[in-house]
């Protein structure tokens, strides 16, 4: 009897450690996944922030530039305006692309393959993510060439945007300074830079050719910022206009 009554203890013992040790790695998971979202989601709300007031600034300067005597954003400033205009222009957009999928690629590393469990908003970012993904790569609209950019060349891109010494739960993107420096000095960074570069000047020679994706990438990116800052504690409804063409 002693015996028997020894191994149903020791069962229940193990049941209950098991059930204990279960519950614990489900709830470290829990606090992982929180963790990683909490660090990324201001930096990824940022990028995509810059990077749709910049799209917004280029599709008012078209409407702009119907306007006779008058010259919108591109058009003042990279095609009528100094050299050192023209650079910011091309560079800083170049950048503002680049920046945004540097920060998706982080999320697909570190984020995407955790378990994102019922967390619908979380589930919504990254439905919200690949909407946009497909939005840049998509061939089958009328404006495909510029900003027409591949998935593989969009991680590609992405990839070169990390810091090399980040890992898991502590990645971040290079700066503006890093990104002008490696586009003088690294071959392969620059070769992946121009290929930004060359779309953000064709869409100021041919507006035509560049509306319509990127006024869907605006409005896609707001969509974007209202997952991630639903209560506009960083913007405020009043700063996520949506471009409407007139």
């Amino acid at each position: 009897m002693i015996s028997v009554i020894s191994a149903v203890i020791a069962v229940l013992g193990a049941v209950v450690t098991a059930v204990l040790s279960y519950r614990l790695q489900t709830q470290a998971k829990s606090r992982e996944r929180l963790d990683y979202m909490s660090r990324y989601r201001d930096a990824m709300l940022w990028a995509a922030f810059d990077l749709q007031s910049r799209l917004f600034n280029i599709l008012h300067g078209y409407e702009v530039d119907r306007r006779q005597g008058h010259m919108g954003f591109t058009t003042a400033f990279l095609l009528e305006g100094t050299e050192r205009q023209a650079l910011y222009v091309t560079r800083s957009t170049a950048f503002l692309f680049a920046e945004y999928l540097g920060w998706v690629e982080i999320f697909r590393r570190d984020i995407q393959f955790l378990d994102l469990g019922k967390n619908e908003a979380n589930q919504q970012i990254m439905f919200a993510l690949t909407k946009i993904s497909r939005t840049l790569g998509a061939a089958n609209i009328p404006d495909t060439e510029c900003f027409m950019i591949f998935r593989s060349d969009q991680r590609a891109i992405g990839e070169l945007m990390i810091e090399p010494d980040g890992k898991p739960g502590d990645r971040r993107c290079i700066g503006y300074a890093t990104f002008c420096a490696k586009l003088a000095a690294e071959e392969a960074f620059s070769e992946w830079g121009q290929v930004l570069l060359d779309h953000v000047e064709l869409a100021a020679r041919q507006p035509s050719m560049a509306q319509g994706r990127l006024t869907r990438l605006q409005h896609q990116l707001i969509d974007l910022i209202d997952l991630l800052d639903p209560e506009g504690h960083r913007f405020p409804s009043t700063q996520r206009s949506r471009f409407a063409p007139r």
